[in-house]
């Protein structure tokens, strides 16, 4: 099984696009969206449409659960960046695509892989899996083997292993992609970076491909044009900072 895993598009689609070009030459089986799909970028329909046909098992992200929150008046905007951008795709999105983006779960337990897919943590949609301190708490909190999350927009591997005075815990990050060997007996959280707001530095589009059998997992960046976004963003009224860092991977 070749899963491709995505995360983080963030309503970008000329990113998304530019990634499924460049999956379709590695071939895959299955696609996993591990939340964010939404918020920040100014391609709200076409990036839910791109999921749904692609079949896609979408986990939700922070902000989904967030724009939810706004469709149900359990929450008022507050944070500019968060908030004005969110609310403008809410106007945008239809019944249907509102439905959709509610049926998604906040996480999954992939039985046949033994693999659970959630955006933040193994056990948290909105904690960053983004240091060697968290995830050895997560490794605590969460006795699976393995686990695949997004959140941080940055791609990289954890891994724990036994020692000899307990259990050392070892990162990979992939500024410009790589290929990861799952270490035998390891257990690992596997990030694929995002697709549409990389923050590493680097500003293509992240993504990544596991492949159960040889338990690798790669993380590949592909350019795309970052103008054609900022331009939309631009077009629609959304926060200049939001438009500007996507040239920087911010």
């Amino acid at each position: 099984m070749r899963l491709l895993v995505l995360s983080d598009i963030h309503a970008n689609y000329p990113a998304l696009d530019a990634v499924l070009n460049d999956a379709q030459s590695r071939s895959f089986d299955r696609v996993i969206h591990l939340g964010d799909a939404l918020g920040y970028g100014p391609h709200p329909v076409e990036v839910v449409t791109a999921l749904r046909d692609l079949g896609a098992t979408c986990i939700l992200g922070n902000h989904e659960h967030t724009m939810l929150t706004y469709v149900d008046n359990r929450r008022t905007s507050q944070d500019k960046e968060l908030a004005l951008p969110l609310t403008w795709q809410l106007s945008q999105l239809s019944k249907l695509d509102l439905a959709l983006i509610r049926s998604w779960p906040d996480g999954v337990d992939d039985s046949p892989l033994g693999a659970r897919y959630r955006h933040g943590t193994p056990v948290s949609m909105d904690t960053y899996t983004d240091s060697v301190n968290a995830a050895r708490d997560a490794f605590a909190r969460w006795q699976g083997r393995l686990g695949f999350v997004g959140h941080t927009h940055t791609p990289a591997a954890y891994a724990t292993l036994k020692g000899p005075v307990g259990d050392w815990v070892k990162v990979r990050t992939f500024p410009e992609g790589g290929s990861y060997q799952v270490p035998r007996g390891a257990r690992v959280i596997l990030n694929p970076g995002s697709v549409g707001q990389p923050r590493d530095g680097n500003p293509h589009a992240s993504y990544g491909i596991y492949d159960s059998v040889s338990e690798v997992f790669e993380v590949f960046r592909v350019p795309y044009p970052v103008a054609l976004t900022q331009k939309a963003m631009r077009e629609v009224g959304l926060p200049e900072r939001l438009a500007a860092r996507l040239a920087l991977g911010q």
